[in-house]
């Protein structure tokens, strides 16, 4: 029942676009969730060994991504001796980590979390002699005082600091990013660092509550009546950009094969309102949706966006998919999940 809602690889790079000449053995942390899975899937496709560990894997992706499968937990040091064997590079994607709801009431467990497996993937890596080590930042590590306008311009690498960021899992990222430095100059580990601005699409996560915006909105109007109604956190007039799933795994392995080596943007530069987004979810949705708005939900900063202009220079990479087309390939996918669902329950 459950193939049917296959979505068979998507082809990311052009022949002459990139060469991945870097890394041949490749070992993806996180690699059961959405970043990790997808990237798993495209470096395979490419011909490399793919190695991915994670303590849980959300099997969205039907298709073989990987070559081995560890289910191991990176918080102990001599499991990240493990998987660092044997491989050239390193995408480290694990985290504990979610949406604004979860990132905003879960802080101890994710910082604890988080710095232990980054500090022992780092630790590792230099005793394994891994080549080239990729750390998984975030936008959430830019400053609270940077985004206080809905109409914010995009926020640039060097805008970090002073530092401020506004929630937990934000210090968290910007802390790991100053270790994969102090790495990088006391032992000259090849470190990359991509930070991610709201990354979206099919085949993640879309329900229990670490889902993020784009994905709990089209589960909401799908599962909404036709007349009917959904709840937007906030007030709807805080702003996001957001980066199409495909468009950050291409801009990950470039950065990844390339010789830059400080914190890079990858996102999006186009800017939403979240009453934006949820219409243009509710257009797509052909349905007769309104919106209420829980002013008691969090809504995080008033506005985020990205300035990718560093990352188009050092790259000459940008988004290619839009943002109406991700969001209909990313409720198409959520609303066959959520019938299958019901088809489920019905036979049960």
């Amino acid at each position: 029942m459950y193939s049917k809602f296959f979505i068979s690889s998507r082809k990311l790079f052009p022949n002459s676009e990139i060469t991945v000449t870097m890394m041949n053995r490749i070992l993806i942390t996180g690699g059961g969730g959405f970043i990790g899975s997808h990237l798993g899937r495209e470096l395979y496709r490419l011909g490399k060994f793919v190695r991915i560990v994670d303590t849980k894997f959300d099997d969205y992706i039907q298709e073989t991504y990987c070559n081995e499968k560890l289910t191991l937990d990176l918080r102990e040091f001599e499991n990240c001796l493990t998987v660092t064997k044997n491989v050239d590079a390193v995408f480290n994607l694990a985290a504990n980590m979610g949406g604004i709801g979860f990132i905003t009431s879960v802080g101890a467990d994710v910082m604890h979390d988080n710095v232990l497996i980054n500090a022992n993937m780092l630790e590792a890596s230099r005793q394994n002699a891994v080549n080239r080590y990729f750390f998984s930042s975030s936008a959430c590590i830019y400053p609270t005082y940077r985004q206080n306008d809905p109409n914010i311009k995009g926020l640039k690498e060097e805008d970090a600091y002073p530092a401020d960021p506004d929630n937990f899992y934000g210090w968290e990222k910007l802390y790991s990013e100053k270790m994969c430095e102090a790495y990088q100059h006391d032992y000259g580990l090849n470190v990359r660092i991509a930070r991610y601005h709201n990354i979206y699409g099919p085949e993640g996560t879309y329900k229990g509550g670490r889902e993020k915006s784009p994905a709990a909105l089209c589960r909401k109007v799908v599962m909404a009546d036709d007349p009917g109604s959904i709840s937007v956190w906030g007030d709807g007039k805080q702003t996001r950009s957001y980066c199409y799933i495909d468009d950050a795994v291409r801009g990950t392995i470039m950065l990844m094969d390339s010789n830059f080596d400080r914190p890079l943007n990858i996102g999006s530069e186009r800017l939403v309102t979240i009453d934006e987004l949820a219409d243009m979810i509710i257009k797509i949705s052909g349905k007769r949706v309104t919106k209420t708005h829980d002013m008691s939900a969090p809504q995080g900063v008033r506005g985020r966006n990205a300035d990718i202009s560093l990352t188009k220079k050092v790259l000459g990479w940008e988004p290619k998919v839009t943002l109406e087309e991700g969001l209909s390939k990313t409720y198409s996918w959520i609303e066959m999940m959520c019938a299958n669902e019901k088809e489920v329950l019905a036979v049960s």
